[in-house]
């Protein structure tokens, strides 16, 4: 292993091999097709391929045919040992180096009130609007949740305010937010933050006090679907079927029975399920 590891860091020093590491481990689960990391990272074609195949050679990124597209992924293992080996001597000999990384056999603390939740996708009129929605109608009781956008648009969608109020949400009360709202240093500290859009979980990400659990649950934007007025509703309806389904999932797991290793992978797996509870 000491021979291999040496060539996977060397690997990561260059920034820009560096920079398609860490947006591929913002999208796992995923596999993410070449053409998007290109436009996500503003590089060439034959760029992007030379820093994947020294990802790959390295056994950090793993290549997977998905019809006529190859898509790439994070092999979470290796990634786990690479970053474990430099820790390894700082937790054990200088624990305060390593602070405020938590121990991945901890479990989630118990809130004193409610666990906080926030939802981010780009525009905050759709996606995120719905999750936000589902969550507190399911159990705001226990969630306090809330949504933001990296580039919120100024209204809600109005497709997506239909659907909530003919699933009987108060949408009173919802509007676009940018994510800076939850940023300020009297902002409070989330339990959990999910991307539900590919395009968010693409840009660079907040450092989020506490250390939340983190999980992207990305699905098709409903907003970017052409056809007729009935046509884009059914995409909506989909959208807030998936989010439901996964929303429902999250509800029923056991938060603090459960490590922060099982409770990620238990996130990450969510997020592949479509509306029938399927892989996707």
């Amino acid at each position: 292993m000491e021979a291999t590891i040496p060539n996977r860091l060397a690997t990561l020093g260059h920034p820009q091999r560096l920079a398609l590491f860490r947006l591929l481990m913002r999208r796992y689960p995923d596999r993410v097709p070449a053409t998007e990391l290109a436009l996500a990272l503003g590089l060439k074609p034959n760029t992007l391929s030379t820093y994947i195949g020294a990802l790959m050679q390295s056994g950090l990124v793993t290549q997977e045919r998905q019809g006529t597209s190859l898509r790439y992924a994070i092999d979470l293992e290796v990634a786990r040992d690479t970053i474990g080996y430099l820790l390894n001597d700082c937790c054990r000999g200088r624990p305060e180096i390593c602070v405020p990384l938590t121990s991945p056999d901890e479990n989630l603390p118990v809130p004193d009130d409610k666990f906080n939740v926030l939802f981010i996708c780009t525009g905050n009129s759709a996606r995120s609007i719905f999750a936000e929605s589902i969550l507190r109608n399911l159990a705001g009781d226990r969630f306090n949740v809330y949504s933001a956008g990296t580039r919120p648009q100024s209204e809600l969608n109005p497709f997506a305010v239909e659907v909530l109020r003919q699933k009987g949400h108060d949408v009173a009360q919802l509007r676009s937010k940018h994510i800076s709202e939850f940023q300020a240093e009297d902002a409070q500290a989330f339990d959990f933050v999910f991307t539900v859009c590919n395009q968010a979980a693409n840009e660079e990400c907040p450092t989020w006090p506490g250390q939340p659990i983190t999980a992207h649950w990305g699905l098709p934007d409903p907003v970017k679907v052409d056809g007729s007025d009935a046509e884009k509703s059914l995409a909506f309806q989909q959208a807030y079927g998936t989010l439901r389904n996964r929303m429902l999932g999250f509800t029923s797991l056991p938060l603090t029975s459960l490590d922060r290793i099982s409770l990620q992978k238990a996130l990450d797996d969510a997020g592949q399920t479509n509306k029938e509870g399927t892989p996707a």
